[in-house]
């Protein structure tokens, strides 16, 4: 049962509110990346200017490139010495936005924290590439993973995780793992406040139009560009739909103030009347992608997921 009291106001920590209220009026001098065009929003992450801020590189961080289904993927690295298990980690961005280098200094450390060789996907984005081409490489670059973990890393234990869209992928490529290459063997899903339904549960659409990171009409914008309307419910498209059978122990975080907040909490529920493990955290005050905001949340969570993946490999 989760608790409800993490859903009140009075549950919100302080320092909590503070941050939220400092990056809404952050977010309202940016311009909805709706206004603009794509590329001019990819254009100012890459560059520092939105507003996660300046982009940090890794220097631990390694490309390689595998062969996909329609053509080379590349594979972002970072491999400790003696890696204990691998972290197959896909990139959120709502299937538009994002890159695995953006997110170098979270898989530096977790590489480091947890003694896990980190493998991020660089996945072709929509609109140029909409669905199946960024699930088809995320399957591409698993089985890879599967295939190779042990010549190359030296251990064959495999977690998969991510964050957003990365979240929703992850879902996806265990099923497709599941039914098209009969390997179940994942040790582990970190499921990083994913969407799952992308008809809209009652959470995404009751949001609205308040631009806290998401809003109603931004889901919409991202589900535009990656897929037309009458393939939402597909299983292989949205995973909340699909017969979750024989899938590994997963880790649910989502926060309170996040429009997805009911993909979670519904799909961790499907998850486990499917006869998995799963467990599920709510972090109060939390908004999309609040695990990466420098508060005691932020740091919470990272840690809570840190030892679920070290517990996994």
């Amino acid at each position: 049962m989760v608790d409800h009291t993490l859903f009140r106001p009075d549950a919100i920590d302080p320092e909590t509110s503070a941050f939220n209220a400092d990056l809404k009026a952050l977010l309202a001098q940016a311009p909805s990346a709706m206004d603009v065009p794509v590329e001019e929003t990819r254009a100012a992450r890459e560059e520092g200017r939105g507003p996660a801020g300046p982009v940090v590189v890794s220097e631990m961080a390694q490309e390689r490139e595998i062969a996909g289904p329609h053509g080379p993927i590349t594979l972002r690295t970072f491999v400790p010495d003696n890696p204990r298990g691998v972290y197959l980690h896909i990139h959120g961005g709502g299937w538009v936005l994002g890159r695995a280098h953006l997110q170098d200094p979270r898989n530096e450390e977790i590489a480091q924290t947890c003694s896990a060789a980190v493998i991020s996907v660089d996945y072709r984005l929509a609109p140029e590439h909409p669905y199946p081409a960024p699930l088809d490489d995320c399957e591409a670059a698993a089985a890879w993973v599967v295939e190779n973990a042990k010549s190359e890393f030296g251990v064959d234990n495999i977690v998969i995780g991510g964050e957003s869209a990365g979240g929703h992928l992850s879902a996806t490529t265990l099923l497709r793992m599941r039914d098209r290459h009969g390997y179940t063997g994942f040790r582990a899903a970190n499921l990083v406040y994913g969407v799952y339904d992308l008809a809209m549960t009652p959470s995404q659409r009751s949001w609205g139009d308040e631009p806290f990171v998401l809003s109603t009409a931004i889901m919409d914008w991202f589900y535009d560009h990656f897929v037309p309307a009458e393939k939402r419910q597909d299983p292989d498209v949205s995973p909340l739909y699909a017969d979750l059978h024989d899938l590994p122990p997963a880790l649910f975080s989502v926060g309170t103030l996040d429009p997805l907040l009911d993909d979670t909490l519904f799909m961790h529920q499907r998850w486990m009347a499917a006869g998995n493990k799963g467990e599920l955290i709510v972090y109060p005050g939390g908004p999309h992608g609040f695990d990466a905001h420098p508060t005691k949340l932020g740091q919470s969570a990272r840690q809570r997921m840190n030892e679920f993946i070290s517990s996994h490999i």
